[in-house]
């Protein structure tokens, strides 16, 4: 599934201070890859979806991976399908399972996402978008004549700064999943 940048050319021309004609012919695939990044760090897609995701419960309460959590469609327990009066999730992303005795494998179909991609986050994409555009040939220094121009070394390639990962940790997930996919065209 391909998803969207996470952030417009009008703004990573703004966030440059430049006019969206003067950024080069790839900067679509910049922002693309620079949301890639920022979405592998977080584990999290930001943008508005619908997964499906198996967990081993060992409690009854489960921590979903992807937030916000906009609803949750269904719920199976071992195979049985749950009634709404069975779980209810909290805010979190945090489904409470009612006792149902042994608990092993739990498969949930939930909506997550945000409206618009958080500021923080699209600013940790424009970022490292705007310093891949301007050092693109990952250029550590240069020289011309008399002016030297040092780039640091959070500016050599498309990777986050320390600083940024961190940001990003906030939205990483608390709990190990295995991960199924979108809904469309799926079944349990």
């Amino acid at each position: 599934m391909v998803l969207p940048p996470l952030a417009t050319v009008a703004e990573l021309a703004a966030w440059m201070q430049r006019e969206p004609a003067e950024l080069p012919p790839g900067a679509p695939l910049v922002l693309d890859t620079a949301s890639a990044i920022v979405r592998s760090e977080a584990r999290q897609r930001f943008t508005r979806g619908t997964t499906m995701v198996a967990l081993v419960a060992r409690e009854r309460v489960i921590t979903l991976p992807q937030r916000p959590v906009l609803g949750v469609e269904l719920v199976r327990v071992a195979g049985r399908v749950l009634r709404t009066d069975e779980y209810r999730v909290i805010p979190g992303g945090v489904l409470v399972l009612v006792p149902l005795g042994h608990l092993s494998s739990v498969a949930v179909t939930y909506r997550h996402g945000y409206a618009e991609t958080p500021g923080d986050v699209r600013a940790i994409v424009l970022t490292l978008a705007a310093r891949v555009l301007n050092n693109p040939g990952d250029l550590r220094q240069e020289s011309v004549g008399s002016v030297s121009v040092t780039y640091a070394a959070e500016s050599i390639g498309a990777s986050l700064a320390a600083i940024e990962r961190d940001q990003l940790a906030r939205y990483r997930p608390r709990a190990a999943v295995v991960q199924l996919g979108t809904a469309e065209g799926r079944r349990w």
